[in-house]
């Protein structure tokens, strides 16, 4: 299984979405109180190539929804990249083949389309199911991650839904930066890490993959939805005894570790809101708009952040937050030299994998 995002359009280097690989989840307070339990309520949905096959269809009835389907995504060029720098026909087309590879359950049977025969075929989908996801992709633009129930993201195939933000691939550097930390100073890996409005989970999960059993993360999202679905995939990746969630807002579930913290990450809402209605259709009609606005200059969240940084971290403490671009990591670190009473050293900006300057790191003094 393989998945994938076409690029999208933002004016001030808003992250690309490139091949397979929710920029995740924050929230600003709503209300003076905060929750740090799990909404056991909510049940995350199942990612199509981990649900149990139990249609079945015939070979030909699956081969006319493919030639219908491909037939549409053909049939749309380059209208939306001229739109809006959205999926072109080749992209879909790679994303069709990735839906019958997900949906099928014996791939053998991808290579016989073209000889249709009486031969049923096992599904994890219904054929009317696929008909429907499919429409939704070409006429509401609807994420491909969303019809498929996940992304790949580093090494993790993380479950991904609505109401949850796509991991992007520029976040994965994240994790290399808190990588390079470790190695250089083992301390840091026996303490106790946050990941603020973690999404899906994937920079947590990352993170605690490196620190084992020497120290534990605790994940934060103010939205239900994320923390349900970051509870499924830390429990896939059996890191229940490292990763914790907690439900609630920003540094709110984190009072009992103020001023303990090893390592602090985050990658918030970074978009200028005038800007949100300029992204790609997939992103600006789909994602949760509270997961990608940052106010009138998108540093409301980033501020915020710093703020919290300096009284939650311990002295040594390691930070990494991630920004729209070069203009913002300035922004931040002349927030950091000049508004914070001298409580960090070591800043520095670091690019992502395009080049572009996307992160600003730092450590409590």
């Amino acid at each position: 299984m393989k998945l994938s995002f076409s690029s999208a359009y933002f004016a001030s280097n808003f992250p690309v979405f490139l091949k397979s690989s929710v920029v995740t989840s924050l929230y600003r307070p709503v209300s003076s109180s905060s929750q740090s339990c799990l909404p056991t309520c909510l049940k995350p949905q199942v990612p199509l190539f981990l649900k149990p096959p139990i249609y079945s269809t015939a070979l030909s009835d699956l081969k006319s929804w493919h030639d219908w389907a491909k037939s549409l995504a053909t049939s749309i060029g380059s209208t939306f990249v001229e739109s809006d720098n959205g999926p072109d026909s080749s992209l879909l087309c790679r994303e069709l083949k990735w839906l019958m590879e997900d949906a099928v359950e014996d791939q053998s049977v991808l290579t016989q389309m073209g000889n249709v025969n009486n031969q049923t075929v096992i599904m994890r989908a219904d054929v009317e199911e696929l008909y429907s996801l499919w429409k939704q992709r070409i006429e509401d633009r609807r994420p491909f991650q969303y019809l498929v129930g996940c992304e790949h993201w580093k090494d993790l195939v993380l479950s991904v839904q609505d109401g949850v933000l796509i991991p992007r691939p520029e976040t994965e550097h994240i994790i290399d930066l808190v990588a390079d930390v470790l190695s250089k100073n083992e301390g840091l890996r026996q303490g106790v890490w946050a990941d603020l409005g973690t999404g899906s989970g994937a920079i947590a999960i990352a993170i605690g993959r490196m620190l084992g059993k020497c120290g534990r993360v605790i994940a934060t999202d103010f939205s239900p939805v994320a923390v349900a679905v970051a509870a499924y995939n830390v429990q896939r990746y059996c890191l229940q005894d490292v990763v914790q969630l907690k439900q609630g807002s920003w540094f709110e579930p984190l009072k009992n570790v103020e001023g303990k913290l090893a390592g602090l990450v985050s990658n918030p809402p970074y978009i200028p809101s005038k800007d949100i209605t300029g992204l790609q259709a997939e992103v600006g009609r789909h994602e949760p708009r509270v997961a990608l606005d940052g106010g009138i200059n998108g540093m409301d969240d980033l501020f915020h952040l710093c703020n919290g940084a300096a009284s939650m971290l311990k002295p040594g403490g390691f930070f990494a937050f991630e920004t729209n671009g070069e203009q913002q990591c300035k922004h931040l670190v002349d927030y950091l030299e000049n508004h914070t009473s001298g409580s960090f050293c070591g800043l520095k900006i670091e690019p992502d994998f395009a080049g572009i300057q996307r992160f600003v790191t730092g450590f409590r003094q």
